[in-house]
C-alpha cells in the first residue's frame, strides 16, 4: 500500500500495481483496506475494472510502455552486463504484448 501511495508523487514508480495488490491482499485479511481502496475516488475504478474485466485504461498502457522503453534505453547506455541489457528489456517486451492484449477500461 505505502509504495502505491509514494507512486502516486513519485514518477516512475507504478501506482495502480501496487493498489491491486493491496487490494487483493486486503481482501485476504484486511476488509476495511480492501473497502476504502474499492470506495478510493481516484483509485477505487481502476482496481474495480482490473477485478470485473482485466481492464487497463490505454492511457496507462501508453505509459507503462513508454516507461519500458525509456528504462531498456538507460539500461542499453549503463555498464549493466550483457546478459541484464539483453534479457530486461526481453522480459519489458513480454509484459508490454501481455498489457496491451488486455480490455481497454
Amino acid at each position: 500500500m505505502a509504495l502505491g501511495l509514494i507512486g502516486i508523487v513519485l514518477p516512475g514508480l507504478p501506482t495502480v500495481p501496487f493498489l491491486l495488490l493491496a487490494a487483493w491482499a486486503g481482501g485476504k485479511g484486511w476488509p476495511a483496506l480492501e473497502a476504502w481502496l474499492l470506495q478510493h475516488p481516484r483509485h477505487g475504478p481502476a482496481i474495480r475494472r482490473w477485478r470485473e474485466h482485466g481492464a487497463v485504461p490505454r492511457r496507462a498502457k501508453w505509459a507503462a510502455s513508454l516507461m519500458m522503453a525509456f528504462s531498456a534505453t538507460l539500461l542499453a547506455f549503463s555498464a549493466a552486463p550483457l546478459a541484464v541489457k539483453l534479457a530486461t528489456p526481453a522480459v519489458m517486451a513480454a509484459v508490454a504484448i501481455w498489457l496491451w492484449h488486455r480490455p481497454d477500461a
